[in-house]
């Protein structure tokens, strides 16, 4: 699992960040990266990076501001010529009115696809995505139009095969330890009946994954970042700019820094910079939130990070 950052500007591109997108890279685990959020320029940005368009299949949507949204209608149109016969269907998570923005605006241009789009509109807060590997939960968050935060769980993963248990029996190595990791009760050659469920350890805990929109501070962040292994958090704001911020219907550095330290977050990358921040402007945003929470990071353009397990 890793997280790559494709945009990390705020509001309008600038020329050292371009506006909002975040992939989160699941290869190993379902050969599928999603994309959170897609502003401007983001099929641009993807030319940059190892990203291959076909692989993603999911596109979760925080809200419907333009700096978030405006580069979807080309980067669905530019994955349709994609080489192959088949690709694979997409799905578009996100608030009400995303599926008439995208329609309306591939209808206008009259591009067609050449894979099936769908939409989920979501108007509940809750579980959103259920599947072999992960659940996706969203939480509505406090902007100045309706705003998502998504936390990804990934389900546990079954735990190793006891190989020095089995070697102290004398259980001879081959398929059988295929068998047995799978849980399978396996007859031996010398009559011994074996149980695989004996010889796993426990399961290992799945990694989380919070990734949030714009907003203002809101109980269902920490509900959203509780343990997590990532939070990806706006900081729009600075140090002593908790009142503009929150006029904004933003958030600062040091806020997000404290809501990390309460939910028990163990990486903090603040996203979402605005063009006053650059060269020690932006570094001061970093340092003043690792003050409060020391694992923070200010990210940049093409930022990525392995997202290990515990």
């Amino acid at each position: 699992m890793e997280i790559e950052f494709l945009g990390t500007g705020a509001g309008s591109p600038s020329k050292s960040r371009n506006v909002t997108a975040t992939a989160l890279k699941l290869l190993d685990e379902c050969n599928s990266i999603w994309l959170f959020d897609v502003g401007e320029g983001t099929q641009h940005q993807i030319l940059r990076t190892n990203i291959r368009p076909r692989k993603i299949n999911k596109i979760f949507i925080t809200h419907l501001h333009g700096d978030h949204i405006f580069g979807l209608p080309g980067f669905l149109s530019s994955r349709s010529f994609q080489s192959g016969d088949h690709i694979e269907p997409l799905t578009i998570y996100g608030p009400k009115g995303i599926e008439q923005f995208v329609k309306t605006s591939l209808q206008v241009s009259q591009s067609k696809l050449s894979y099936p789009l769908n939409f989920v509109e979501i108007k509940n807060e809750g579980l959103l995505l259920d599947d072999e590997h992960f659940q996706v939960y969203g939480r509505f968050l406090d902007h100045r139009i309706q705003c998502i935060g998504y936390r990804i769980v990934e389900k546990d993963r079954p735990g190793e095969l006891l190989v020095d248990k089995l070697q102290a029996l004398g259980v001879p190595s081959g398929p059988v330890y295929g068998q047995l990791k799978a849980g399978a009760t396996v007859t031996l050659a010398d009559g011994r009946t074996i149980n695989g469920q004996d010889f796993i350890g426990k399961p290992k805990p799945g990694r989380i994954v919070t990734i949030l929109g714009d907003t203002r501070q809101v109980p269902a962040i920490f509900d959203l970042a509780k343990d997590a292994n990532v939070l990806v958090h706006e900081s729009t704001f600075g140090k002593g700019e908790a009142r503009l911020a929150h006029n904004y219907y933003h958030s600062t550095c040091q806020q997000a820094a404290t809501i990390a330290a309460k939910a028990g977050v163990h990486h903090l990358y603040l996203t979402h910079i605005s063009a006053r921040y650059v060269g020690k402007a932006a570094r001061k945003l970093e340092n003043d939130a690792r003050k409060i929470f020391p694992a923070t990071k200010v990210v940049h353009d093409f930022d990525s990070y392995s997202i290990e397990l515990d």
